[in-house]
């Protein structure tokens, strides 16, 4: 039976967007050698005041409801997987258009340190059965659960046909 147990660490809304099909890829800094994960929610930028200037208008409704990961106590509800299908490096002029995803463009421009950006494009999964994860203090990107997540059951967000068209117009 094939389970997991590392964990990418990223805002509620963006993981929910992922996970309801909005989007298919993460914008980065950086690359990474992680090739699957689970979708650990988080939930640090919601503390901020102004926190939707950050997303597109048409999605402001979206994150509202988004914003906050269910939580039992101190325990998050982990309901997604994704699957890193591949790393797309871009200058900062050409990262792809805000139809593929959920922030503004400025936001994202904001985001970035270097010149490049690093696309990584996503196949997400809806767990059969969610898992409510321990906190795991002191990881900002990664996180390793306690326990493994079995990953039977899987099933995909988007369909093959839909996914590859997401990931075509990138």
């Amino acid at each position: 039976m094939k389970k997991a147990n590392k964990c990418l660490k990223e805002w509620n809304s963006t993981i929910e967007a992922l996970g309801q099909g909005k989007q298919t890829i993460l914008v980065r800094n950086y690359k990474t050698n992680i090739s699957e994960f689970l979708l650990y929610p988080t939930v640090s930028y919601a503390s901020k005041d102004n926190y939707l200037d950050s997303f597109q208008g048409k999605n402001q409704d979206f994150v509202e409801v988004n914003a906050l990961p269910k939580k039992k106590g101190d325990k998050v509800l982990i309901k997604y997987y994704a699957l890193l299908e591949k790393i797309v490096e871009k200058p900062l002029s050409r990262i792809p258009s805000d139809k593929n995803y959920i922030w503004t463009r400025e936001h994202v421009k904001n985001y970035m340190t270097g010149k490049n950006a690093f696309i990584w494009i996503l196949r997400v999964y809806k767990l059969k059965e969610p898992y409510w994860a321990e906190p795991t203090p002191g990881a900002i990107r990664y996180a390793n659960l306690k326990k493994d997540v079995s990953l039977e059951g899987m099933v995909p967000v988007l369909s093959d046909s839909e996914f590859n068209e997401k990931i075509n117009i990138l």
